[in-house]
């Protein structure tokens, strides 16, 4: 790396600091969409669940007994809340995406201007 021109070498280290960036966001990401599924799969299980049924929800260390429209509604809040966060998430995986593809091609370009030309 001391042959490496330090703007390249700034260059790279962004290129690596992106890259951790682009991992936590797509962590970010599956973790949500985990969560919408789950929250789907309990929607689908509760349509089965008679109206006066008693359905309990955890909150915090606790369970709570809560009526099933109330139920129905938080998990429908909670879906589109999620899926808002997701589409925030896909929308910055893309910039970073982008921003990492053009600085990638910056890096070989300085790289391959460096190597000495090959004898034929």
């Amino acid at each position: 790396m001391d042959n490496i021109p330090m703007k390249v070498q700034n260059q790279i280290a962004m290129l690596q600091q992106l890259q951790q960036q682009l991992q936590t966001v797509l962590n970010q990401k599956a973790q949500y969409e985990l969560a919408v599924r789950e929250a789907r799969k309990a929607q689908e299980e509760l349509k089965d669940v008679p109206e006066d049924a008693e359905i309990f929800v955890n909150v915090g260390t606790i369970m709570v007994k809560q009526p099933k429209n109330r139920v129905s509604s938080s998990l429908n809040e909670k879906i589109e809340s999620l899926e808002i966060r997701i589409k925030s998430l896909e929308k910055q995986e893309k910039a970073m995406q982008a921003r990492f593809e053009q600085l990638s091609a910056q890096v070989k370009e300085a790289l391959e201007a460096r190597k000495p030309p090959e004898a034929a």
